[in-house]
């Protein structure tokens, strides 16, 4: 058996991997109130401020505004349209369920003959995806709605919680996005990136809020830890 074996075996290894990383210089954690079974919200963080992954949405918006223009087709509600649209002529909504008094009460995924081919100038789908049981019946409708040289925005969680009152189908990495939407719009103009860190994906996952971060911590980008995938896709 070799020294370390019987070190191990002796300390157990807990203390051995302490002792390992104070020998070797490696920072060890300061847990505190982090070592959690439960996040300390439950709802992504709305009750203690902004969610984290809304930093990233909302500057994707944010840089995207001459693009929410035109004629713009939103899941949902108009609330995007109406916080970043530039110019916009006509702002209508869809969804499968009524509480929202959509414009067209609809499957979009199912349903091709229910929003007119064409029509639209931008589709706006911030969080959407994850959520269309039949992710290529949806792409398709956005792009069969869009003009010639049309646009959809889009976004999808990475390291957040699942939503868990309704079912999220597909987690992609950004790699994962882009092929998924190269199959389905295929010669369209194409960009996802990814957004966040550890330190980001950490907070989100306990469901801390962006006001407890700095927009420093926030704003460092690794791409091993994308909280928010952010999709671009011109028709």
């Amino acid at each position: 058996m070799t020294a370390g074996a019987t070190l191990k075996r002796v300390m157990g290894p807990r203390l051995t991997t302490t002792l390992r990383c104070l020998t070797r210089g490696y920072e060890l954690p300061r847990w505190g109130n982090l070592r959690r079974t439960r996040p300390f919200s439950a709802s992504y963080g709305f009750e203690r401020g902004t969610p984290i992954d809304r930093f990233y949405l909302h500057r994707f918006l944010t840089a995207q505004r001459a693009l929410i223009t035109g004629d713009v087709l939103e899941v949902q509600v108009n609330s995007t349209t109406e916080r970043y649209g530039t110019h916009v002529r006509r702002a209508d909504t869809f969804d499968i369920v009524a509480d929202f008094a959509p414009t067209y009460l609809v499957d979009f995924t199912t349903s091709p003959n229910a929003v007119p081919s064409g029509a639209y100038d931008c589709v706006l789908l911030p969080n959407a995806l994850p959520h269309f049981r039949d992710l290529d019946g949806g792409l398709r409708s956005a792009h069969r709605v869009l003009r010639p040289g049309g646009v959809m925005l889009a976004s999808a969680g990475g390291m957040t919680p699942l939503t868990g009152d309704v079912p999220d189908y597909w987690r992609f990495s950004p790699e994962g996005w882009r092929e998924r939407l190269r199959a389905v719009w295929p010669g369209a103009e194409i960009r996802v990136e990814g957004h966040g860190n550890c330190l980001a994906a950490v907070a989100a996952q306990l469901g801390l809020a962006v006001e407890e971060l700095t927009d420093a911590e926030l704003g460092v980008y690794d791409p091993r830890f994308p909280v928010l995938i952010t999709m671009v896709c011109r028709a």
